[in-house]
């Protein structure tokens, strides 16, 4: 699953994309990088999510961790991920989801692993990057809520990617040995969807729900890293 994407560092094609977002980046940092600078962002680490802001009337790009706190110990990142076909059923993602705590992280390309056998026959971990390639900025759906923990001195607020049924690419391909294939969900490119996914409208859960869809005849592209050298 899904647990490392890229996305632009600066918050200039966030804005012409989601239309509604203003250029002062929120409390993500603004607009100081270079417009060709590109993060990775990983699992433990802390993500620019986009949220509705319905006090102020406006979208804002708030930091969070990614992976909501372990109960035993917040500093593990469990759960990272929330399915979409029971998020609006079971905890603990169906209180903010039916709140309205929803977000969307932007990106450009994201890693899915694949489980395989090294030549010793010991499995392995082999890393993909699935590549739009067409350098267009997509959204994924994410949840979020703020945590109370004793140890810190402000709340946490802490997301977990949304995920749907992998698409044909991923599936047969990357995925071909997993029983139950699993992609990021990625919303549409309209501002109707992105609103409706934010909350900004009043369309109920059930029509937030439905926008959680495999992207299917894509012609993405998929390619292996390459292995990380080795320390001397």
């Amino acid at each position: 699953m899904c647990g490392k994407f890229t996305a632009q560092a600066t918050w200039r094609e966030v804005v012409d994309f989601s239309q509604a977002l203003t250029g002062d980046g929120g409390e993500a940092g603004g607009d100081a990088a270079g417009a060709d600078d590109v993060y990775t962002y990983k699992v433990n680490g802390m993500l620019p999510v986009i949220i509705w802001d319905a006090e102020a009337g406006k979208r804002r790009v708030v930091p969070m961790r990614w992976g909501f706190p372990d109960p035993k110990d917040w500093r593990r990142p469990r759960p990272i991920h929330a399915r979409s076909e029971t998020i609006d059923r079971i905890q603990p993602f169906r209180k903010p989801f039916h709140d309205r705590q929803t977000g969307i992280v932007v990106f450009q390309t994201f890693n899915e692993a694949q489980e395989v056998l090294n030549s010793k026959n010991k499995p392995v971990t082999k890393q993909w990057t699935v590549d739009p390639k067409d350098g267009q900025p997509r959204g994924f759906a994410f949840l979020w809520q703020r945590f109370e923990i004793a140890d810190l001195p402000v709340p946490m607020l802490a997301c977990v990617m949304v995920t749907v049924p992998a698409n044909e690419l991923i599936g047969t391909t990357i995925k071909a040995a997993e029983d139950d294939p699993r992609m990021p969900a990625i919303l549409g490119d309209s501002y109707d969807e992105w609103a409706t996914w934010l909350g900004e409208s009043d369309a109920d859960p059930a029509t937030a729900k439905a926008l959680l869809k495999t992207v299917e005849g894509v012609t993405w592209e998929a390619f292996p890293e390459p292995p990380k050298p080795r320390k001397r």
